[in-house]
């Protein structure tokens, strides 16, 4: 018996549909907390064709929010863990693991002119910029992921174009340093933010960590894989 895995898929958007999520191309820079989640939404949506770009390894702090991040896994590379699971869901999905960082001495590594969808799940601010502005060149539909941290309520998880996303100390930080720098994005791009912050209320064991639990920043996640789910299945 052949096992069809994309049944559903096609009962809820048609074969058209499932073809066009079958056919794209996405790239993904971070697979942490919100980018783990985003991949994992995409490959059991039908996405075959998906690029994990992250340079760290599973550490236990991890394992509270992010999905590959398991006792087993504690040690490993981020991006071969989670396409190890990737294709387990689907074996005859093509997920290019990159083990790198995205910064201004690797972006020239990477043509995203190439893909369809580009997703910005990077918690570095400097690299964060750098990415958006070199999307939005490129062309390419970008979507960015706004600060998860120090949050707890999911309802207030919201989708806005990036200059207009309210109650987001990211999105602020994004926006005065563009403005300084005197070099902002070519083009609009959506964003997934959330204007809940609290405050820490334990003490951190890292530097500058905040807080962060799994069913915010898997809803982020799953919202992002969403943009490109919905954008993708549209007919042209």
């Amino acid at each position: 018996m052949t096992t069809d895995y994309q049944s559903r898929t096609r009962l809820l958007v048609g074969d058209d549909a499932a073809r066009r999520l079958s056919d794209i191309k996405v790239i993904v820079f971070g697979v942490g907390g919100v980018g783990s989640w985003c991949v994992e939404g995409l490959v059991r949506s039908g996405v075959r064709r998906v690029t994990i770009v992250d340079p760290d390894c599973v550490c236990p702090s991890n394992v509270n929010r992010q999905l590959m991040a398991t006792a087993q896994t504690i040690g490993r590379v981020k991006v071969d863990a989670l396409k190890e699971h990737l294709l387990c869901i689907n074996p005859e999905a093509e997920i290019d693991a990159r083990h790198a960082a995205f910064c201004a001495d690797t972006a020239g590594q990477f043509d995203l002119a190439e893909y369809d969808y580009v997703i910005d799940a990077i918690d570095s601010l400097q690299d964060k910029m750098l990415l958006i502005r070199t999307a939005c060149d490129a062309g390419v539909r970008l979507y960015s992921s706004m600060g998860a941290a120090r949050k707890l309520d999911p309802t207030r998880v919201s989708v806005a174009e990036f200059w207009k996303v309210q109650g987001c100390p990211l999105a602020r930080s994004l926006r005065q340093g563009f403005k300084k720098s005197g070099m902002l994005p070519s083009r609009k791009f959506l964003c997934v933010y959330s204007d809940e912050l609290l405050d820490n209320a334990g003490t951190p064991q890292e530097p500058r960590a905040n807080g962060s639990m799994v069913h915010i920043t898997a809803v982020f996640g799953f919202t992002l894989a969403g943009l490109v789910i919905g954008d993708a299945v549209k007919e042209r």
